[in-house]
């Protein structure tokens, strides 16, 4: 393996080598080559030593190396279809402080942005304290372009193709900026929080929309263009609901968060959005809870495709819908559609960050862009 200092650090951060006779175990460096290597790394921030810390060898405790996760800060922001929230965060994804924007992305995108900034412009103000913050992260409720960052024909986000969100925010808030799909951050938060010893974690989201992340051997997996797990708009036999998309029959016209308060108003109760189908749920509301679970039945016949091509450990449920009613259509339709053998090892469950996972997400991304090991062997010109 390489052994730069970029190197040293991941092994640090993933705890794979937590001790300087670690890394020299793990790397086959030298003892004095360990020494610079851990030493440049503390001498810039990025690692820290506590004495005594690291695992009993039958003498003295060696000291124990760690990322120095709260040396500096990012901001962040989830963006859904009718609402935002950002949030400041350590280097770890630890939550800071927050703040909730009400605007929705039908507005376009330079009316979501510059109230997003001007809501981390704020958090900054009133939380970083003399930290600095070296990270700006995005994520968005539709396909995004990989390469570019940019959203990639987004079935429900009029105005947001190929947008420049990265450029825009960086006139606002000058450093580096990243943009993910929101299902995605929501399943990396997950993963990286909960189910970091499985390789293949899938978590669909269900609120006004339906979407779905994949977290393979530790990384999103965007496919080709960011399209992977675009699964709303996956087309039902024998249904006709008019989509958000345009097109008829999606899985979102007929069983996302605003299918079911559109299902829910024509009956004479008040709901408009999956934020609304949640309120009524945790009321107790009988006709809600029935159309949310049958609702979880169509969704668990197209994830029965995901996880038999798929086969994940983990299958996530999140969202303004994610309930046990939700979760129990979901099991009973899912199952008899998968071969037993799909099946066997997977756990399906409840988000247990509910909607922090995204904000948790994007800052474990952006971390991990900004201190891979290329970036960190290039800032030391290995």
């Amino acid at each position: 393996m390489s052994s730069g200092p970029g190197d040293v650090l991941q092994l640090i951060r993933r705890s794979e080598a937590t001790t300087r006779r670690d890394i020299q175990q793990v790397t086959g460096l030298s003892r004095v080559t360990v020494a610079q290597r851990v030493d440049a790394l503390m001498d810039a921030g990025l690692v820290t030593e506590v004495a005594g810390g690291g695992g009993a060898t039958g003498g003295r405790r060696p000291d124990r190396l760690a990322f120095h996760s709260s040396r500096s800060l990012l901001a962040v922001a989830a963006v859904d279809t009718a609402h935002s929230r950002t949030a400041l965060t350590d280097l770890s994804g630890r939550i800071l402080a927050t703040d909730t924007v009400d605007v929705a992305i039908v507005d376009g995108p330079k009316t979501v942005l510059d109230a997003l900034a001007a809501s981390m412009r704020g958090l900054i103000a009133s939380s970083a304290g003399d930290r600095t913050v070296v990270g700006s992260g995005i994520s968005v409720p539709g396909p995004v372009d990989p390469k570019t960052r940019r959203p990639a024909q987004p079935p429900i986000m009029p105005g947001w193709d190929g947008y420049p969100i990265a450029d825009h925010l960086s006139d606002e808030l000058p450093v580096p900026t990243f943009v993910e799909n929101d299902a995605d951050a929501m399943a990396f938060g997950e993963q990286s929080t909960n189910f970091g010893d499985s390789n293949a974690v899938c978590l669909v989201k269900v609120s006004t929309g339906i979407g779905s992340g994949l977290v393979i051997n530790g990384s999103v997996y965007h496919g080709i263009d960011g399209g992977a797990g675009d699964i709303g708009h996956i087309r039902l036999a024998g249904e006709d609901a008019i989509c958000q998309c345009g097109s008829r029959g999606c899985l979102a016209a007929v069983a996302s968060g605003r299918a079911v308060a559109m299902t829910l108003a024509e009956r004479g109760f008040p709901a408009a959005s999956g934020r609304d189908v949640r309120r009524l749920i945790q009321a107790g509301n009988v006709e809600a809870l029935a159309l949310t679970h049958e609702a979880g039945r169509r969704i668990g016949e197209v994830m029965a495709t995901v996880v038999s091509m798929i086969n994940p450990g983990v299958l996530v449920v999140s969202g303004d819908l994610a309930s046990s009613e939700l979760l129990g259509g979901l099991r009973e339709t899912l199952y008899p559609r998968s071969l037993p053998r799909a099946t066997r090892n997977l756990d399906i469950r409840l988000g247990a960050l509910g909607e922090d996972s995204g904000l948790v997400g994007m800052a474990r991304i952006v971390t991990d862009a900004l201190y891979s090991a290329e970036a960190i062997n290039h800032q030391f010109a290995v």
